[in-house]
């Protein structure tokens, strides 16, 4: 039996390795999507056939501590559109609010003269 401490030592090596690799992944599909369609950009990130340096360090640290890879199920990533319908809801209650106003107020707010006429007509 192996001890806890180890097992959890494992999982964070595992965690670091996935969290470079997601990195990696991160980096290139902006990379591949200059040059590319999305598809093709898409494909060319997680396909094994390109990877990047970083993508060569988190295999050969991955193979020097004889990890196994991800599961095949997460090397095939499926990407579906949803069609998400937004609609605004108005509020149940609304209040207006009125602001008090008092004859010095609108005294206040009218111009004090007229305006200026144009010089030129």
């Amino acid at each position: 039996m192996s001890c806890p401490v180890d097992r959890r030592a494992a999982l964070r090596d595992r965690r670091a390795w996935a969290l470079l690799q997601t990195v990696a992944w991160t980096n290139m599909l902006p990379t591949h999507l200059r040059t590319d369609s999305l598809e093709v950009a898409v494909a060319r990130t997680f396909d094994d056939q390109h990877p990047c340096k970083l993508c060569k360090v988190v295999a050969a640290g991955k193979r020097s501590e004889k990890l196994a890879e991800f599961p095949t199920l997460a090397k095939q990533l499926e990407f579906t559109i949803f069609a998400h319908s937004f609609v605004f809801a108005p509020p149940t209650q609304f209040y207006l609010q009125i602001e008090p106003r008092s004859p010095s107020d609108s005294a206040l707010r009218t111009p004090p003269v007229p305006p200026p006429r144009s010089i030129l007509g």
